[in-house]
């Protein structure tokens, strides 16, 4: 087979373990930088130009789209959807996990748990909607943000209206969450691949900080889901139409919740702390369903 991996890295982690994981397994690959990607869109023979060549040929794409890159990469993604390349996760579903308010009202929808979530668009509305999601601490975020950037934990009710009216004042969107104190600053990544949970780790924020993401200097360690928690993992990534997805939940006291479903969900982390080859087991999993170019179902949403 010959797979694309749309990265703009060629050395990450999780570009370069795919790479591997397609060779040692016979297979054609090529990092294309979706940025540098150019199109014609045509109904007769719709193309992508790389660098003044023609990419053609490819039987399956990777995206690993970076979020701040989501509407160029998605637009990218969809022309090789158009030219019949199988993607492991369509354009449509990335754009869907990637709007967290969005993916919030598609997995609260379905009944799936999560934490209380308030949205407003007026400072005037905020006293009330702090009320609508149970009082203070609650946790603002940034419905554009990433890897915790853009999360802050209010503990008081004064210093939540305080943040809310600055992101308000810079005409920011935000979502207003409660906050779970028995999660304890620790979440538990669940990583999907199809209709299973194939590897699992909790993350544990470092001290004195209640993000858990890696990359702000949280710890991974290997975990054991329940049968609940893994069901919860599978239907929110099924919810959002992805095949390979990350699912972050927060252990409470009325059982999972999502945080969020990510779309390009990191390799290292994951692998260092189950020893699992999950690249491989990406790389399997699309030699499978390439050729039938089953995806999970479209248009949720």
């Amino acid at each position: 087979m010959k797979i694309g991996i749309l990265s703009r890295n060629a050395q990450l982690y999780s570009t370069q373990r795919l790479i591997e994981a397609a060779q040692d397994r016979g297979h054609e690959v090529k990092v294309i930088d979706a940025l540098r990607c150019y199109m014609n869109i045509n109904p007769d023979k719709p193309q992508i130009h790389f660098k003044g060549e023609e990419l053609s040929g490819f039987d399956a794409v990777i995206p690993r789209i970076g979020a701040s890159v989501t509407f160029y990469g998605t637009a990218v993604l969809r022309q090789f959807e158009m030219m019949g390349v199988y993607p492991v996760n369509e354009s449509v579903a990335i754009t869907r996990s990637r709007d967290k308010l969005r993916s919030m009202q598609l997995l609260s929808r379905k009944g799936v748990g999560m934490p209380i979530t308030g949205f407003a668009s007026k400072p005037d509305d905020v006293k009330d909607l702090l009320e609508m999601v149970g009082g203070t601490p609650v946790v603002i975020k940034l419905i554009e943000g990433t890897q915790g950037i853009g999360v802050v934990l209010a503990e008081t009710r004064k210093a939540a209206e305080s943040v809310i009216e600055a992101f308000m004042g810079l005409k920011a969107n935000i979502m207003v969450q409660e906050y779970i104190k028995e999660a304890e600053g620790a979440d538990v990544r669940c990583f999907v691949l199809g209709d299973k949970v194939i590897a699992s780790m909790k993350r544990q924020g470092a001290e004195g900080e209640f993000r858990s993401n890696l990359h702000r200097g949280g710890s991974a360690s290997l975990t054991k889901i329940t049968p609940q928690e893994r069901r919860t993992a599978v239907a929110a990534a099924k919810i959002m139409g992805l095949n390979v997805a990350g699912v972050d939940l927060l252990r409470s006291s009325r059982g999972p919740l999502v945080m969020e479903v990510n779309s390009s969900p990191g390799l290292e982390g994951i692998e260092a702390a189950t020893g699992k080859d999950i690249a491989g087991m990406i790389i399997e999993f699309i030699q499978k369903n390439a050729a039938s170019k089953r995806t999970q179902t479209r248009g949720k949403g």
